[in-house]
């Protein structure tokens, strides 16, 4: 297994498809790992150099304390893995969690990126921080496994919670929250205690495609709006019948729109 150390932490990686192609860069949501990305890995590793991680603190990658866990933190550790692979430029994609990160490499290491995509996520500080603080303490004291059914809510949308061909998606990741150790809890709290990033995207330059899910039970595709307006190149999209987790509830329409957001860079219409 491929681990990469970064800023005295060993994360995890895995490295796909040609190295002297074109790079995309995978950032998964809170609750999930890189595995989340796997659609996204099969369509476009032929062409693409596709790169998936897992953050400090989840997945497979070291664990960390909580003053780390920050999104600054993250954000200096996904900037920092680029480097370590000797990449000069990737476009950046995150779900949700990944997406407080590419927006903050986006203001801040733009020299890194050729474009940044998010996908259900945020520019702003968390305006359920009062909602989720309970959910974020029991975590942080019992682990998930008492809360799971509320994770799925949250991170699957309606039609993906009830629709059987999703269904085996769905029990993988029901499985692997349900065992999630109360460590998690503090990657939660950083979450949910992050600082706006929107004022800091004002002059980026740098494509910025913004997709949001009609039935995100975390997010509202307003904020998605407010990302795409901030930015100079912004672009939202919304996808209908999605939750939260939109890599994996529409991998088919996320891939398309994938490839409309390079064909337009190729054809220069940002």
């Amino acid at each position: 297994m491929p681990f990469i150390d970064v800023n005295d932490t060993p994360l995890y990686y895995e490295d796909y498809g040609p190295k002297d192609a074109p790079v995309m860069v995978f950032s998964h949501s809170l609750f999930f790992t890189s595995y989340m990305f796997h659609n996204q890995v099969a369509h476009f590793s032929k062409n693409y150099r596709v790169i998936c991680y897992d953050h400090r603190g989840q997945g497979r990658s070291g664990r960390s304390f909580l003053e780390n866990l920050d999104m600054d933190t993250l954000t200096d550790d996904a900037a920092a893995l680029i480097e370590e692979l000797g990449i000069k430029k990737c476009h950046f994609i995150g779900n949700s969690m990944g997406g407080f990160i590419a927006l903050r490499l986006a203001a801040r290491r733009p020299d890194l990126l050729s474009s940044c995509v998010v996908l259900g996520s945020s520019g702003e500080e968390e305006y359920k921080r009062a909602e989720f603080q309970p959910l974020v303490s029991q975590l942080q004291m019992h682990g998930a496994e008492g809360v799971v059914d509320t994770l799925m809510y949250i991170m699957f949308g309606d039609a993906s919670l009830d629709d059987p061909v999703f269904e085996k998606e769905r029990n993988y990741w029901y499985d692997y929250m349900k065992k999630l150790e109360p460590s998690i809890g503090d990657a939660a709290h950083q979450v949910i205690h992050r600082t706006s990033v929107l004022e800091e995207l004002e002059g980026v330059k740098i494509p910025v495609l913004a997709v949001a899910g009609e039935q995100d039970h975390a997010y509202s595709i307003k904020l998605s709006e407010n990302i795409a307006k901030k930015v100079e190149n912004g672009r939202c999209e919304v996808l209908g019948k999605a939750g939260h987790s939109i890599s994996l509830e529409k991998p088919d329409e996320v891939n398309k729109l994938l490839e409309r957001h390079f064909a337009r860079m190729k054809a220069h219409q940002w």
